[in-house]
């Protein structure tokens, strides 16, 4: 691209700039492009995905059915793993637009697209204030920038499976993520004296500033979201980068934190304190004990894995943009303190997410219990830093720079990188374990050539990022990761995504209708062998659950030796597990038979306990 492009297309935004109503209308458009296909497109059309998925979904259902909104249950017991907030938003969007997949998600899709807005608004207004210190006028840049950072946190992988999952994860990085925003928002606005930069009533000077309102609104949301963690990450983070900068005092003044620390409790507290009064220490047992102390000092739920996990996590969860991780912070020479602590506030940028980066990183990284959704709230902060990275390649007479060393070795990574998930694609099949709900998927995502056709696009990206980088066009390079990836959604993703659906769950939504259909007064359901909770949701019935085949098969023999036993019992297995009962034929009813599920009823009347055994 030539000198006399940049010129052309820094008029074209210049013009733009010159009229603030088609700038902000041109940037809300690209906000709801990429929020609509990270995150709105097709969000509902995917059934429930067992087992998290559906059991926030039916605690919500009940919520919304029963009218109790403090205690959360799930299939007739009390679900004390995380508070109350993402149950509330669910049981909302079960009252405005019916109680469906949409509805279950889209908390979650609101609070990935409420981030991806504020890094704009954030990165945009940060490069204006660079733009003013340093007297020049680049909106090619700053718009430009902007539109890369929201769109890396709109479209990579991590934020995508959470943002289009109905679990909490999103809606604390939600809370998380704007909070710290809010907070830098806050911390830019003050001026050195103690004022803002935009003048405030005398009557609200014992409150703070708007953003520092914003910021401690959110870590209340974070907190009833989630607990603990809500309040204690981004309190951490915070406090890190006030001790870097040397300005604890100075800003721990300007932030009211008697007031802030009144409204954070003032929101968050009453419902703990009402859980607490109606179950006792059954919930701060189960919340506070198991869900958060155990999870950070010991392995639950056999969720272990190396101390390099996140490393792992980062790479994969934020490609193919990672790789410029290393490059964005040794950009910032973070270390050198007296840097920046004499820079301009809202210069400071940069370093707070790198803070911000390394604080989750770290933070979780020392939990004992690892899981690949716990870094997510990291992300803003890895597309922040690799955007001001890239910002200085961008098409701009007025700012052109030679690439660093390290910039190009990032470059070369991300061939690399490009070659990895390509040779991935086309070996998937042969990768990817079984799936006993699923037998068939692997022969049947081999037949939809779906991962020939990522590694292709993988490949070409990889071949494209080379061939700029070898002719010096380092925007050519940025475009094709982000068109790369938007390709690999579209293409790809998406539609294995409805593959795996048809394959794994619609089998179970099917027998689920079945289910609500025949389930007679009083008949108890069993399930045996698994457990899916989205049967439990989509029929609107409670299920016992029964890991065990032998275990059932007491059970049947129990309640056959009743003296007042019920009737009959529905009984959900896979068929192979049905085969080892060995029950006779006469003692049950064929039901209906989905994928590999087979549903049917047991009669009492007609069974014998000899009957019943297992092979």
């Amino acid at each position: 691209m030539k000198f006399s492009n940049f010129h052309t297309v820094d008029q074209w935004f210049n013009k733009i700039a010159q009229r603030p109503t088609l700038a902000v209308t041109l940037s809300i458009l690209w906000l709801m492009l990429i929020g609509w296909l990270g995150y709105g497109w097709n969000l509902g059309n995917i059934g429930l995905v067992d087992e998290t998925e559906p059991l926030f979904a039916e605690a919500s259902r009940q919520m919304y059915v029963t009218g109790d909104w403090i205690t959360p249950f799930f299939n007739g017991e009390t679900r004390f793993d995380k508070p109350a907030l993402i149950y509330w938003c669910q049981a909302i969007a079960y009252s405005i637009i019916g109680v469906n997949e949409w509805a279950v998600r889209l908390p979650s899709a609101l609070a990935a697209m409420t981030v991806i807005s504020l890094v704009f608004y954030t990165v945009q207004w940060y490069l204006a204030q660079q733009d003013v210190v340093e007297q020049v006028e680049r909106p090619t840049r700053r718009y430009l920038t902007a539109a890369i950072a929201s769109a890396m946190i709109a479209l990579n992988p991590e934020m995508i499976v959470w943002g289009r999952t109905g679990v909490s994860d999103m809606l604390l990085t939600g809370c998380i993520a704007s909070a710290l925003l809010c907070f830098f928002l806050g911390y830019a606005d003050q001026k050195e004296n103690g004022e803002t930069s935009t003048p405030r009533p005398i009557a609200y000077s014992l409150f703070p500033n708007k953003w520092y309102l914003a910021c401690y609104i959110l870590i209340a949301g974070a907190i009833l979201t989630k607990g603990p963690v809500g309040i204690v990450l981004p309190g951490l983070i915070i406090l890190a980068f006030l001790l870097y900068i040397g300005k604890l005092r100075e800003v721990g003044r300007e932030m009211r934190p008697l007031m802030g620390s009144l409204i954070v409790v003032a929101l968050s507290v009453p419902w703990y304190v009402l859980v607490i009064w109606r179950n006792g220490w059954n919930y701060i047992n189960s919340f506070f004990g198991y869900h958060n102390i155990e999870r950070f000092t010991e392995v639950v739920n056999g969720h272990s894995a190396p101390w390099y996990f996140y490393f792992i996590v980062v790479l994969l969860g934020f490609a193919p943009y990672s790789v410029y991780l290393p490059a964005a912070l040794a950009k910032l020479k973070f270390w050198q303190i007296s840097l920046w602590r004499n820079q301009e506030r809202f210069q400071q940028l940069g370093l707070f997410a790198a803070i911000w980066f390394f604080g989750v990183f770290g933070f979780f990284t020392i939990a004992v219990t690892k899981l690949p959704s716990y870094v997510l709230p990291l992300m803003p902060a890895a597309a922040i830093l690799v955007a001001l990275l890239w910002s200085d390649y961008l098409p701009t007479p007025t700012a052109a720079r030679s690439p660093l060393a390290f910039f190009k070795a990032s470059g070369w990574a991300n061939v690399v990188l490009f070659v990895f998930l390509s040779v991935a694609m086309f070996n998937i099949t042969r990768i990817l374990g079984s799936d006993q709900a699923a037998p068939n998927f692997r022969q049947n995502l081999e037949n939809s050539r779906l991962t020939e056709i990522g590694g292709y696009i993988w490949l070409l990206s990889g071949v494209i990022v080379a061939f700029m980088l070898i002719t010096r066009r380092w925007t050519g390079a940025i475009a094709a990761n982000l068109l790369g990836f938007t390709a690999f959604l579209v293409v790809v993703l998406m539609p294995a995504v409805f593959l795996m659906d048809s394959e794994r769950q619609l089998p179970l939504r099917e027998i689920s209708a079945v289910v609500a259909k025949v389930k007679q007064p009083n008949e108890e359901i069993i399930m045996v062998g698994f457990k899916k909770p989205s049967v439990v949701f989509y029929s609107h019935e409670q299920v016992n659950f029964m890991k065990l085949t032998k275990d059932a098969v007491q059970y049947i023999q129990n309640k056959t030796n009743q003296k007042q036993k019920p009737p009959s019992l529905l009984l959900l297995a896979e068929h192979r597990n049905i085969v080892k009962m060995e029950l006779s034929p006469d003692d049950y009813q064929n039901l209906d038979s989905k994928g590999a599920y087979q549903l049917i009823r047991l009669s009492f009347k007609k069974m014998k306990q000899e009957t019943i055994n297992i092979s």
